[in-house]
Order: C-alpha cells, then sequence, then structure tokens
C-alpha cells in the first residue's frame, strides 16, 4: 500500500508541476541548490546522488530557462557555484505551493491529529532507511541522459577544469 500511495503521489505531484514546464527532479534541484547557495555541480551531484551525467543535462536546462546560473566559484576557479536567479527563486515559490496545495489534497481524507501521526511515521521509517530530508531517493535510480547525436547537438567538453558545451560537427 505504501508503494501504491507513494507512485500515485508521485505521478500528481509531476501532473502539478507540467504547467511551470518542470519535472521533478528539476524542483529537486532547485530546491538543493536554494538550500545550498554556491555548491559546485560536483557537490550537487554528491548530494543528491544523481549521476554527473545526468545532473548536467537538468542544470543545463535550467540555466537555459534562466532559473540558475553558474558562477566561478571564488574558491576554486575551475568550477562552477550553482545560484538561483530571481526567476529561480520565482519557480521555487510556485513549487513550494504546489507542493504544499499537493499534501493538502492528498491528505484530506484525515484528521489534523492523523496527519500529525502519519507524518511523525513516515519520518521514523525515513529514518531507519537512511534517506536524506529533502533528497528524493529516485535521483540515484536516474540514467545517463538520452543521446543526442544529430544536427545541432553538442559535446561536452573540460575547458580550464570547467564543463563546457561545444557544437557538435555534422557528420
Amino acid at each position: 500500500m505504501l508503494t501504491q500511495v507513494g507512485s500515485h503521489a508521485a505521478g500528481k505531484f509531476a501532473e502539478r508541476l507540467a504547467p511551470l514546464d518542470l519535472s521533478p527532479p528539476h524542483a529537486g534541484i532547485l530546491r538543493a541548490i536554494a538550500v545550498n547557495a554556491g555548491m559546485s555541480q560536483q557537490a550537487l551531484s554528491g548530494f543528491l546522488h544523481i549521476l554527473p551525467s545526468r545532473l548536467v543535462t537538468l542544470v543545463d536546462e535550467l540555466q537555459e530557462r534562466g532559473l540558475i546560473e553558474r558562477r566561478d566559484s571564488p574558491e576554486d576557479r575551475r568550477v562552477y557555484a550553482l545560484h538561483l536567479t530571481t526567476e529561480g527563486q520565482g519557480a521555487l515559490d510556485a513549487i513550494a505551493r504546489i507542493g504544499r496545495e499537493h499534501e493538502a489534497d492528498l491528505c484530506a481524507p484525515l484528521a489534523d491529529d492523523e496527519r500529525d501521526q502519519l507524518g511523525a511515521l513516515l519520518l521514523k521509517i525515513a529514518t531507519a532507511e537512511g534517506l536524506v530530508p529533502g533528497v528524493h531517493p529516485g535521483f540515484g535510480r536516474m540514467g545517463p541522459p538520452k543521446s543526442n547525436h544529430g544536427a545541432g547537438s553538442s559535446d561536452l567538453s573540460r575547458d580550464n577544469g570547467k564543463l563546457r558545451r561545444t557544437p557538435r560537427r555534422g557528420k
């Protein structure tokens, strides 16, 4: 039953994010950057337990939308420090509102004391399983990004230790 409710809840949350043109992984990355401003992509990859190659794709998408920015790290000029933009903070605020509405709708059949009890029991299970608060365990199961080797695609290369996107030449 727990798996069934969890799967249902995850699907409904994804549906609620769709009008923002965001996926749950995007939402998780925005949240992680908000609470760890200036974190490097490598550190974010470790924090979320996501493959670095998959993270780069998601971070690129968020940057292209103007929700995050990569800045040169003041501690190490070989890496990027990730930060939310004003637009990114606005998106995160919308995600938080959606999350509250989602939780309220899912828990509508429960009385307030039952909601509190459910929260406490789920926290107990999460703690026993070693789950990190605020980090969805699904990040660790995300595979590498799908390859796109068509016209206009690009390769990731390193320039001074930083990942750079370079245009792919036609074959």
